[in-house]
């Protein structure tokens, strides 16, 4: 409501009234308005090692962690090729350390999303889920992507149990095993082919009867011995065994959409490369992007389309999306904000 519906909701009719009124609306909303000189939108790796950068920096980064604290990273069991953890660590046990490390150095965490921008000027204009409006002086998205799933209960079930979305992340771990990957694109060929080094046999499952990747992707899965397609099939179902708490899969039931016939495939692990959607979306229009909605950045920094704008990790990365690169990312985000300000 802007001042003068706030007038009549009030039943002021005086001149001196309304003056009183309208000044304390405007103090009010005012005061409603925080001040930052670095706003992160996103945790994971890419915002926290941000936001460890920027407080180190004297920036007084505020950051809002979004609707999954910690980023993907918090569905992964074991992670052991991040450097520094030569026992590994589990995926929400780093994000804790990385999240403790930005708070240590004065980092403002909150919970939350921020939910509307405006890039047009300086300073920005974000608001967040809670109604608070922040004027920030820079901004770094750190808003990561989602992988895209079957949709199926017992997909959820097994998450981190044998089903995953990262092959590069988790395929040390299926090394002499069998396992399956669901996809026909270059990603879920590259994966296959990846997994096809580890594994002693790679089951490639695929709703059509071709590939949508490239001719050179498919050549190499075609000519790998231990991959085998499987197509016009899809995931109806995976299948586990429960031990107390642990759970892990041993096989998943298949669809032939051609023949509707159903039977159960016995397998160590499943991987799902159907795709990432960069959480993007409330970007859109305000910075430059491509055809998939990831952020585009110039290369080698993460300067978006708007001066003073960043981009880290995966919202930005459709190649790489690794911990390690996300993390990099962030500390060229946050050195490239404290230059922008220090120059502005």
């Amino acid at each position: 409501m802007d001042w003068v519906q706030f007038l009549t909701c009030a039943g002021q009719k005086n001149t001196f009234g309304k003056t009183l009124i309208k000044n304390q609306y405007i103090n009010k909303m005012e005061n409603n308005i925080e001040k930052t000189r670095c706003l992160i939108i996103g945790s994971g790796p890419a915002g926290y090692t941000a936001a460890i950068y920027a407080s180190r920096a004297d920036l007084k980064p505020i950051l809002y962690q979004g609707m999954q604290p910690g980023g993907q990273l918090t569905i992964t069991t074991e992670v052991e090729n991040f450097p520094g953890y030569p026992k590994g660590i589990t995926g929400p046990e780093m994000m804790e350390e990385f999240k403790a490390q930005a708070e240590r150095f004065g980092t403002d965490i909150r919970w939350g999303t921020i939910e509307e921008v405006d890039f047009s000027k300086r300073p920005f204009i974000c608001k967040s889920d809670d109604g608070k409006v922040i004027e920030a002086e820079s901004v770094i998205i750190a808003t990561g992507a989602s992988a895209k799933w079957l949709g199926i209960p017992s997909e959820q079930e097994y998450m981190g149990a044998g089903v995953s979305g990262c092959a590069t992340c988790d395929g040390y771990f299926y090394r002499g095993k069998v396992v399956a990957i669901v996809g026909g694109g270059d990603t879920a060929c590259e994966e296959a082919t990846y997994l096809a080094k580890l594994a002693s046999k790679v089951y490639m499952i695929h709703r059509r009867n071709e590939f949508r990747a490239s001719k050179a992707m498919q050549y190499k899965v075609f000519n790998t011995p231990n991959i085998e397609v499987i197509w016009d099939t899809v995931v109806d179902e995976v299948v586990g065994e429960s031990q107390g708490f642990m759970k892990s899969v041993n096989g998943v039931i298949l669809k032939n959409l051609k023949t509707g016939e159903s039977r159960k495939l016995a397998i160590d692990g499943l991987f799902i490369a159907i795709g990432h959607t960069p959480n993007s979306q409330i970007f859109r229009g305000q910075l430059e992007m491509d055809e998939a909605g990831y952020i585009k950045t110039v290369p080698g920094t993460t300067r978006t389309s708007v001066e003073g704008v960043f981009a880290a990790g995966d919202v930005q990365d459709h190649y790489y999306r690794q911990a390690i690169t996300a993390a990099g990312t962030g500390a060229m985000a946050a050195i490239e904000a404290e230059r922008f300000l220090s120059s502005n």
